[in-house]
């Protein structure tokens, strides 16, 4: 189908794009912007006046909880809660059930992925076999049959340092990225919240912030010898950010993320046993989330992702520290992020390329731009529409929200996946 997008700010940091523009897409591709290619007539125009048009968001870690946790989600009910978002592309974790240690699984979700049609979904394969930090997957295998565009653990412990150091080796052999999730497990000691005054007052079980400082310099000296490319997912303290930017710095192939919810709310918002705010890593303290801040400021944070987690109401009924963690992120990611440009942290310029093209090229795919011939997965915003988050409202399956009731601006009007309509506001 031929469409038309008329009228709307185009921003494309790749292309060094920011103006408004016409938009033009046939056969599932950008063929043009601002000239009207010969020949061209529209079989669909969308009128994109006062609005924003960018590419579709690529998020670096989302759980769609199929195959497995059908009761939290399902491919179905959050790929539309993505397209409903902007969100082209979700990068999930390997703790699926069974975990992504076959390629029998990984074609699974992309098959049923693919059946829906609702965004692209790439899969980071287990590093270790049931990831029960043991034994190495066959990464190779992994890469090769099931398209894996990384290897995890997820959220899971390895054994011992050597099985990392070994899984390294293995990982830079394939030519494959390692995502890690920074935790020293002793540290964490099975905490819930960061350890500080708030998590003395409430008698929580802590996290320090070194447990997330100590395997980030763990992993950076084993990084440096083995020379493979890693990437850290949702950093949530200032130090570790700042010893992951000077590790760049000197040459290391690494590359780092943050949790939206991270840049907007600390330990504090706990309050009285919210357990909406029960996430891991923790939310940290004020310095941390200012430290974040001017990591994005400066350049030091590559991307912004959602972390999204749906449960079911149940899981987050129990004591605080007995509810399960996590944040039902899709639906805010945007509108968070474009309230980090509203309060001067970022420029729209710099939001949109931690949103689409930072990440599409730590996962090494072909997303995150408008460049001719690309395929045309793209989001159309108003970023003054205000609206008030009201998670029952959500279209994802997971209503468990730390947002209720913030007032938020930026809402999603159409969604374009390799051409199509699949999303547009009603």
């Amino acid at each position: 189908m031929n469409i038309l997008i008329q009228h709307g700010h185009v921003i494309d940091p790749q292309n060094n794009i920011d103006a408004l523009n016409d938009v033009y897409i046939a056969n599932g591709k950008i063929i043009s912007i601002g000239n009207k290619p010969d020949g061209f007539k529209a079989e669909q125009t969308i009128n994109a006046k006062d609005q924003i048009v960018m590419p579709g968001i690529v998020d670096l870690c989302v759980r769609l909880r199929e195959p497995g946790l059908e009761y939290k989600g399902t491919i179905a009910s959050e790929t539309n809660a993505a397209a409903a978002s902007g969100i082209t592309t979700v990068c999930i974790p390997p703790d699926t059930r069974p975990c992504i240690d076959t390629t029998a699984v990984a074609e699974l979700i992309h098959q049923r992925a693919n059946e829906i049609a609702r965004c692209h979904v790439v899969t980071q394969a287990a590093l270790t076999v049931g990831l029960q930090g043991e034994h190495l997957s066959e990464m190779a295998v992994l890469k090769k049959q099931a398209n894996s565009v990384g290897v995890s653990n997820a959220l899971k412990p390895l054994k011992n340092i050597l099985v990392m150091r070994r899984a390294m080796e293995y990982a830079a052999s394939c030519d494959m990225t390692i995502f890690l999730h920074a935790e020293d497990v002793g540290l964490a000691n099975n905490g819930c919240a960061h350890e500080g005054a708030v998590s003395t007052r409430l008698g929580l079980p802590a996290i320090p912030e070194s447990a997330e400082t100590a395997a980030v310099s763990r992993d950076l000296m084993l990084i440096e010898q083995t020379g493979v490319r890693a990437h850290f997912s949702h950093i949530s303290s200032a130090n570790a950010l700042q010893m992951i930017a000077q590790a760049k710095q000197q040459g290391l192939p690494v590359t780092v993320d943050s949790s939206i919810h991270h840049f907007h709310l600390t330990d504090m918002d706990i309050g009285f046993f919210d357990s909406n705010c029960h996430v891991i890593p923790p939310l940290r303290s004020q310095r941390d989330k200012d430290g974040l801040r001017a990591g994005l400021k400066q350049n030091n944070l590559d991307a912004i992702c959602s972390d999204h987690q749906p449960h079911c109401a149940d899981a987050k009924l129990a004591p605080f520290s007995a509810t399960e963690p996590g944040i039902s992120g899709l639906e805010t990611l945007l509108p968070l992020s474009l309230r980090l440009v509203n309060e001067k942290v970022l420029d729209m310029n710099s939001m949109v390329k931690k949103l689409t093209l930072e990440p599409a090229k730590i996962l090494g795919i072909n997303a995150g731009t408008l460049s001719i011939n690309s395929p045309a997965d793209i989001c159309i915003f108003n970023p003054k529409t205000s609206w008030t988050v009201k998670p029952q409202q959500f279209v994802s399956a997971g209503h468990n929200s730390p947002f209720v009731d913030w007032e938020l601006q930026g809402k999603v009007s159409h969604t374009l996946l390799d051409g199509n309509i699949v999303y547009q506001a009603t």
